[in-house]
C-alpha cells in the first residue's frame, strides 16, 4: 500500500504540499507574533469580527446564486457578479429619487422596502433573461461552451449598464434610520453591519426552506439529479431551472441594497470583485450547497477581516490590509488544490453514496 502511494506522488505534488506547508507556517508565525506584541486591543478583534461578518453576510447572499445554478445546471454563471450589480445600480436612482420626493427619511422601512423590491426585480430579471437568452439552447453543448458564453455575457453586462447610467459613480443616500450603533455591554455594533448579518441569516434560511421544503424545492432538487428522469416524471425542467435563476438573482439584489448599506457606491464595475469573493465562498463552502455556501461566505468574511492583521502584520508586511483581496484568492487557489469539494462537499458525496 505505501508502495503503491509513493508510486502516485509526482514531483509536483511535492511541490504543492510544500507550498501549502509553508503558508501554513507563515500564518501561523504570523498569528504568534501579532498576538504576543499585543499591538491590537481585544476591542480592536472584536470590531474585526464584526466586519467580517458583516462582509460576509454580503458575500453569502451572492453566494447562494452560484451555488443554485451549479447546483442544477453543473455550470458557474459567471455573468452573476453583473446580476448583482444591476439591482443596486438601478435602485439607487430610486433612492434619490425618494430623497427629492422627501420620503427616504420620512418615511424609511417603506423606502427601504421600495429600493429593495426594485433591485430584486431587475436582477431577477436579468437572471431570468440571461438563462433564457444564454444559456438555454446550450444545455446539451460542452461545458466549457456555457463557460465561455457567462464570461461574454458578463462583459456585455457591463457595459450595458455603463452605457445605460454612466461610468461614474453613484452615490447612494445615507438613511438616518441605519446611521450610529448598538452597544451590547462593551461591543459596539453599526447598524449597517447588524443589518447585513441578519438580513443574510434570513435569506439563507428562506431560500434553504424553499429548497428543502416547498414543492418546487423538490422538483429543483429532482432535476438537479436527473433532468431526463425529471422530466419524464412531469416537471417542466425550464420553468424550475429558470425559477432557480429568479431565486439568485432576488438573492443577489437585495444583497446587492445590503452592500450599499455598507459601501454606498454604485458603479458598473461593483459586482466584479465581490462576484469573484463570493464564488471563492461558494467553492469554500462547497458549491451547490445552500448551507455551505452561507458557512463559506462567513469564514472568508472573517479571513478578510481579520486576516491582514492576524496573519500578515506579524510577517512585517507593511498596510497588510491592502492585501485582503489576495488572501481571498489565495484561499480559493488553496481550496481548488487540496479540498475542491469545500468544507461540506465531501460529506454531502458520502450521504448520497
Amino acid at each position: 500500500m505505501f508502495r503503491n502511494w509513493t508510486q502516485r506522488i509526482t514531483w509536483s505534488d511535492i511541490v504543492i504540499w510544500a507550498v501549502g506547508a509553508l503558508i501554513l507556517i507563515g500564518v501561523i508565525w504570523g498569528s504568534i507574533v501579532t498576538i504576543n506584541t499585543g499591538k491590537y486591543a481585544p476591542s480592536t478583534w472584536i470590531d474585526l469580527t464584526i466586519t467580517g461578518l458583516a462582509l460576509g453576510g454580503v458575500y453569502a447572499l451572492i453566494a447562494l446564486g452560484y451555488t443554485l445554478v451549479y447546483g442544477i445546471l453543473r455550470m458557474i454563471n459567471f455573468a452573476h457578479s453583473e446580476v448583482f450589480m444591476s439591482g443596486p445600480f438601478t435602485a439607487t436612482f430610486a433612492a434619490q429619487a425618494l430623497v427629492a420626493m422627501g420620503w427616504w427619511n420620512t418615511y424609511p422601512w417603506l423606502s427601504l422596502l421600495i429600493v429593495m423590491l426594485v433591485s430584486a426585480a431587475v436582477s431577477a430579471s436579468i437572471a431570468i433573461l440571461l438563462e433564457r437568452v444564454a444559456y438555454r439552447r446550450l444545455r446539451g453543448a460542452p461545458r466549457l461552451v456555457p463557460l465561455i458564453t457567462a464570461i461574454g455575457a458578463s462583459f456585455f453586462l457591463q457595459y450595458t449598464f455603463r452605457g445605460l447610467y454612466g461610468s461614474g459613480l453613484k452615490s447612494f443616500p445615507d438613511m438616518e434610520l441605519f446611521s450610529g450603533f448598538w452597544l451590547i455591554g462593551t461591543i459596539r455594533i453599526f447598524k449597517t453591519q447588524a443589518a447585513a448579518i441578519i438580513g443574510a441569516v434570513i435569506m439563507m434560511l428562506i431560500l434553504y426552506t424553499i429548497v428543502q421544503r416547498t414543492k418546487i424545492g423538490k422538483a429543483m432538487r429532482s432535476v438537479s439529479e436527473d433532468k431526463e428522469v425529471a422530466a419524464l416524471m412531469g416537471i417542466n425542467v425550464d420553468r424550475v431551472i429558470a425559477t432557480t435563476f429568479a431565486l439568485g438573482g432576488l438573492s443577489a439584489g437585495i444583497a446587492g441594497i445590503l452592500y450599499l448599506l455598507l459601501f454606498p457606491v454604485a458603479h458598473f464595475f461593483m459586482g466584479f470583485f465581490p462576484g469573484l469573493k463570493a464564488f471563492t465562498a461558494a467553492v469554500l463552502g462547497g458549491i451547490g450547497n445552500v448551507p455551505g455556501a452561507f458557512l463559506g461566505a462567513m469564514v472568508l468574511g472573517l479571513l478578510e477581516s481579520v486576516g491582514p492583521s492576524l496573519f500578515l502584520d506579524g510577517l512585517g508586511i507593511p498596510a497588510p490590509n491592502q492585501l485582503k483581496d489576495a488572501i481571498a484568492f489565495t484561499i480559493l487557489v488553496l481550496i481548488l488544490i487540496f479540498r475542491p469539494s469545500g468544507i461540506l462537499g465531501e460529506r454531502l458525496t458520502q450521504a448520497k453514496a
